[in-house]
């Protein structure tokens, strides 16, 4: 018996009158002949304590025999290797019998192990005991009960869970004179006070009851569900970059495949670059890797391995390595397999939303130990090591993205590949705490696009609105000075219309840089401090001053109506236009991907760059690189369009011009560290870069007019082949109906260090309604017209 458990409401006597009466109810209801039992009734004759109770344990030795006959019939012998089962008093680890297969697993177990249930103290042993009286004893339905398991070590050291339930049958329970009676209010307070033992040891003194008879206990082999239990409760205690598979988890799926010499490996996959990676638990052996840091999986896998573990997406067993690797010598995985000294193996694809996230490895150096039966025995943990690489590969993410955004500020999706394979390189190196930099990403080879719908006299326009605003203001503080200086005459009055008059004529002839400045400087000085003066005087002017802050803006100090009308015409143009060009660059990149920017200015500008280094496929060619071109010209000409039907609804006439730059050849494409953008790489390169921000002021060689114009799209080159190319867009368009006839082919005057510059301009058709006819024509209307 324990002897820590001294404190115990139940005074324990062992007894086994309820079986003697069982027996004979057994042959009263005639389900066995009395001679069955005539020699255990004999035992009860001659034994007669065997009925009344043995409170003294150490007597229980002399009895070992009567007990064992009268037991024998609850522990049939065609049972005896199958169940688990003993005779025995609850939460002790004393057996009056039981068997065969319950003897055998102590044996296993060693001489010095005694059995313990998990997560069960004393404090719950006493009140366990207080509920086993309130039920048997009051008929209370008191369900204490809970799930109670031993962990026992088998003959190779692994720890076994069984689940205990016990069966009552053969236990009464008699009150002494030292117990309190139980009342409907000690009830109560019971079940509030689960927690605090005094509670229940005033209600249930020590050994104020009798427990009379014995228990029998079941065990059942609860291996798998307790270790499918602890590995969901390890999975929870997780960090980002963890221990995953520690040796918690290692012990953990060796209990749930009964073979200690199992190991576990977990390779990555990036299905970016199709190959397997240490990225993900770095501290894991990888058996498909070995010892390299990264492989194309299907280097690193057979044709066998590779269709099942990415086609099939099933388990991929190797239950012979030695044997297989004779019979396939070429095979890289079974050598692979016996270099790490593995003989058997379980390789499972990790699967999330139909994606291959990385292989959970299972090895032993054992030959068979591991095969197609038992790898089934992965389907029942396999969803909880889905949820936990999930979770762990958006960490992964998480932390590339937090590189990428210190580093390099938001990227395009179409290049967001690169700098995630530099953030890793970057990640790897500083968690091997080597000094390491975020290195420069460089593109090679790209063709460029660029193209602008700007708005035209911006600058000219923006300078009207400011010089109305300025005027309606000066002139409604002239006729304030008016009206009040006809009821008072001062000096100082006329030396402010004096200064009013000549901002006016100033303004009215050109609008400064410091002009602006100066008007509030005269406003801060002189208006504010008299207009707060008159304020305060009569109601009329409170009026009047009332009427000129509601037209002033507060935070600047000046009238904002016309600009405001300016504003909000250039704000409605660019979120027009821009719209119009995201939506028709989703199309563009389902076509073929490559990268895009756009910028609002006065308008809206936009570049693309499309090449092999970019899609990192080998799949570039220039036709999709035309396709762009014609896409271009089609998206500028819907840009024109879409503004066409805006601009009656604008509160101040404007309008807009279109070019589209031609550069012959390809170009390297750097992002500039230091700046958090992407620039032009080389000095001839630059030569781009100069024409992009020069070219829409450029004038026709030998005239004053610009060559962006409003109604037009002005398409600039240099090479005679660009011109022969765009001839035949421009065809293909006008035959559409979205281009005028007339194509104009003009030279345009140098530009600082750039010559040699052309252009095309032909008129754009507007549409009286979107959608009349189709506008937008794809790859294969491009292949058919070329």
């Amino acid at each position: 018996m324990k002897e820590e458990k001294n404190e115990f409401p139940l005074k324990i006597e062992v007894g086994f009158k309820k079986v003697f009466d069982a027996y004979r109810e057994e042959i009263a209801n005639g389900g066995v002949d009395n001679n069955r039992y005539s020699e255990i009734f004999a035992i009860e004759t001659d034994y007669p304590i065997l009925s009344s109770g043995i409170s003294d344990f150490d007597n229980l030795e002399k009895y070992n025999e009567q007990i064992d006959k009268v037991l024998s019939p609850l522990f049939p012998s065609a049972l005896q290797s199958n169940e688990i089962k003993l005779a025995t008093l609850p939460y002790q680890d004393t057996a009056f019998k039981s068997t065969k297969r319950y003897k055998n697993i102590m044996k296993a177990a060693g001489k010095d192990f005694s059995l313990d249930i998990i997560d069960f103290d004393n404090d719950e042993f006493y009140i366990m005991g207080c509920s086993f009286v309130l039920n048997q004893y009051y008929g209370e339905k008191i369900d204490f009960r809970r799930s109670y398991y031993y962990n026992i070590p088998d003959s190779q050291g692994m720890i076994r869970s069984y689940t205990l339930l016990y069966n009552a049958d053969f236990v009464s329970i008699e009150k002494t004179a030292d117990a309190p009676d139980i009342t409907e209010k000690d009830l109560n307070e019971l079940l509030e006070n689960f927690d605090d033992i005094s509670v229940w040891k005033e209600k249930f003194p020590p050994n104020s009851w009798i427990f009379k008879g014995f228990v029998i206990a079941t065990l059942l082999d609860a291996t798998m569900n307790v270790s499918i239990s602890d590995f969901k409760t390890n999975l929870l205690r997780l960090e980002k970059n963890g221990d995953f598979y520690d040796t918690n988890f290692t012990n953990i799926f060796r209990s749930i495949f009964n073979l200690n010499s199992l190991e576990i490996g977990f390779t990555d996959y990036n299905a970016e670059s199709e190959a397997f990676e240490r990225v993900l638990f770095e501290e894991v052996d990888s058996y498909l890797l070995n010892k390299e840091t990264s492989l194309p999986c299907k280097e690193a896998l057979c044709n066998a391995s590779y269709y099942t573990l990415f086609s099939e997406k099933e388990f991929y067993c190797i239950t012979d390595a030695a044997r297989y690797h004779a019979l396939y010598p070429d095979n890289p995985v079974y050598k692979k397999m016996l270099d790490q000294g593995v003989k058997s193996a379980i390789f499972a694809s990790i699967i999330y939303e139909n994606r291959v996230l990385g292989v959970l490895e299972l090895v032993s150096p054992e030959a068979n130990v591991l095969n197609t039966i038992n790898a089934n025995k992965l389907r029942d943990i396999m969803p909880f090591v889905i949820d936990t690489v999930v979770r762990s590969k958006r960490n992964l993410e998480n932390e590339l993205e937090l590189i990428i955004q210190e580093e390099c500020t938001a990227l395009h999706p179409s290049v967001h590949w690169k700098f995630r394979r530099e953030a890793k390189l970057y990640l790897n190196a500083s968690n091997e705490g080597k000094q390491t930099v975020f290195r420069e990403v460089i593109f090679e080879d790209v063709f460029p696009l660029y193209g602008q719908t700007d708005i035209k006299g911006s600058s000219e326009a923006r300078n009207e609105a400011t010089k109305k605003d300025l005027r309606l203001q000066l002139t409604y503080i002239d006729r304030v000075l008016d009206d009040f200086m006809k009821h008072r005459s001062l000096p100082i009055l006329e030396q402010m219309k004096f200064n009013i008059n000549e901002f006016l004529e100033a303004i009215s002839e050109n609008l400064k840089v410091d002009a602006e400045r100066k008007i509030l400087d005269f406003l801060s000085s002189d208006i504010i401090p008299f207009f707060k003066h008159i304020r305060e005087r009569s109601k009329t002017y409170e009026k009047l001053v009332d009427d000129y802050d509601a037209l002033i803006d507060s935070d600047t100090g000046f009238v904002y109506k016309h600009r405001k009308d300016y504003d909000e015409s250039v704000m409605l143009i660019n979120k027009k236009l821009a719209s119009v060009l995201d939506r028709k660059q989703q199309e563009a990149q389902a076509m073929y991907p490559h990268y895009f920017e756009r910028f609002k200015t006065d308008g809206v500008e936009h570049n693309l760059y499309m090449g092999e280094s970019i899609t990192k496929e080998r799949s570039f060619n220039k036709i999709y690189l035309n396709n762009l071109k014609l896409w271009q010209l089609q998206v500028v000409w819907e840009m024109e369009n879409s503004y066409f039907h805006l601009k009656d609804a604008l509160p101040i006439n404007l309008d807009v011009a279109s070019m589209i730059l031609a550069f012959n050849g390809s170009l390297s494409l750097r992002f500039r560290m230091d700046e958090k953008r992407f620039d032009v790489d080389g000095t001839y390169n630059a030569r781009y870069e100069v024409v992009k921000k020069r070219v829409d002021k450029a004038n026709i060689k030998g005239t004053e007019e610009r060559i962006t114009q409003p109604g037009k799209i002005s398409i600039i080159y240099s090479q005679k082949e660009d011109e022969e190319e765009y001839l035949k867009y421009i065809s293909f368009l006008q035959h559409k109906k979205m281009f005028g006839e007339e194509v104009e082919k003009l030279e345009l005057e140098d530009l600082q260090g750039v010559t040699g510059l052309k252009a095309l301009r032909v008129n754009i058709l507007y549409s009286k309604k979107n959608g009349e006819t189709k506008k937008y024509y794809n790859y294969d209307d491009l292949l058919a017209e070329l």
